[in-house]
């Protein structure tokens, strides 16, 4: 069974902001707009909005306080500071990061719930009106409902959705993301392919999706290595956000799998990007799922015209590489973590506490 639903309304195109800025305004009275401290005025998106609220004379606070995965404090003092400054709804710009800060703030802004709630799907009843403004190619924030946000508490990743955090609007432009530095550009664009990927995993694929995902990857895979190579060339960047947004449509209906869940704890205890630990582990879980998706696999290798091994040696070629060893206590502790995390639901095959410990493992070695 096929069950579809995604009410964002995106335009996608070169100045798409200054050409249809003027729609935002009709989402409330006075925005909150969520950035980083500098990536979102760096590349111009910043000043963008800003230009349209200005012509039309509305007010705003700026709110540019999320880091690179933004915790759940963040998110408290975002919320407050809407509340205080009697904002009614958010302009969220930048990477995955702010878009998913920007969604944390407004359920938590919206609704009366502790932090921690914010994991209780359920819980989430009302939010605010959101804008999206992507700066990265890799999240595909702007057409999901989810949200990422770290519990420092408890040094843990999670993510939780609700689909009243699906963005009402989002503006998508690729010159955003030609100020991207080539690390930046290959890890977003790794994220990107880790969720075309598991829609191919996920337990409620389904084959309507499967010319979507095999186009993204293809982006992916032939334009990846070309523009990091180029990095101010516009025509690659466009084909990369392309495969980013399919990959955000492929995962707002078939969630995340074994894949987020291994890479999350790579990024709250040794640091590493949300993308490239989605890439350290993407042989590993490939191997371990091929047995149950071999069809699938086999059907995307198919289209790339190439194999298995020749996509590893892509990988390899791209430098995503895990350097790092991890002892008995991070794997013991951190598997059981995955284990329980909600994107474990998903997964085409039963996994167990064993193997996830010998996955762990095994990226030691690799």
């Amino acid at each position: 069974m096929l069950n579809y639903f995604m009410p964002v309304h995106f335009f996608l195109g070169r100045d798409v902001l200054k050409r249809n800025g003027e729609l935002m305004l009709t989402l409330g009275k006075k925005p909150l707009l969520v950035t980083g401290k500098n990536s979102a005025k760096k590349c111009g998106a910043l000043d963008d909005v800003i230009s349209v609220l200005n012509l039309s004379g509305m007010h705003y606070t700026h709110f540019d306080e999320v880091k690179e995965n933004p915790d759940l404090e963040t998110v408290v003092k975002g919320a407050k500071l809407l509340q205080q400054t009697e904002c009614d709804f958010i302009i969220a710009i930048g990477g995955g990061s702010p878009l998913d800060a920007g969604k944390a703030i407004s359920a938590l802004a919206k609704n009366d719930l502790l932090p921690y709630e914010l994991y209780e799907s359920a819980k989430i009843k009302d939010a605010y009106k959101i804008v999206a403004v992507p700066t990265t190619a890799g999240t595909g924030s702007e057409l999901t409902p989810y949200s990422v946000i770290t519990n420092t508490e408890i040094n843990q990743k999670a993510g939780f959705g609700s689909s009243l955090l699906y963005p009402a609007l989002s503006y998508i432009d690729a010159k955003y993301t030609l100020t991207l530095s080539k690390e930046i550009t290959r890890d977003t664009s790794i994220d990107a392919l880790s969720h075309l990927l598991e829609g191919l995993y996920s337990d409620v694929r389904h084959s309507f999706f499967y010319p979507l995902i095999f186009q993204g990857i293809k982006l992916i895979y032939q334009f990846l290595p070309l523009c990091l190579e180029e990095l101010d060339n516009l025509e690659y960047r466009v084909k990369l956000m392309h495969a980013s947004m399919l990959g955000g449509y492929i995962i707002s209906q078939c969630g995340t799998t074994l894949q987020h869940s291994l890479g999350y704890p790579l990024t709250t205890e040794l640091g590493l990007s949300h993308g490239l630990a989605n890439g350290v582990v993407m042989k590993i879980v490939m191997e371990k799922f091929y047995p149950s998706v071999s069809t699938e696999l086999d059907s995307m290798f198919k289209y790339l015209k190439i194999g298995k091994n020749d996509f590893y040696s892509w990988l390899d070629m791209l430098g995503i590489k895990f350097e790092h060893d991890l002892d008995d206590l991070f794997i013991k502790s951190k598997s059981y973590e995955v284990l329980n995390s909600r994107n474990m639901a998903k997964n085409p095959c039963k996994i167990e506490l064993e193997e996830i410990q010998s996955l762990y493992k095994n990226l030691s070695k690799s």
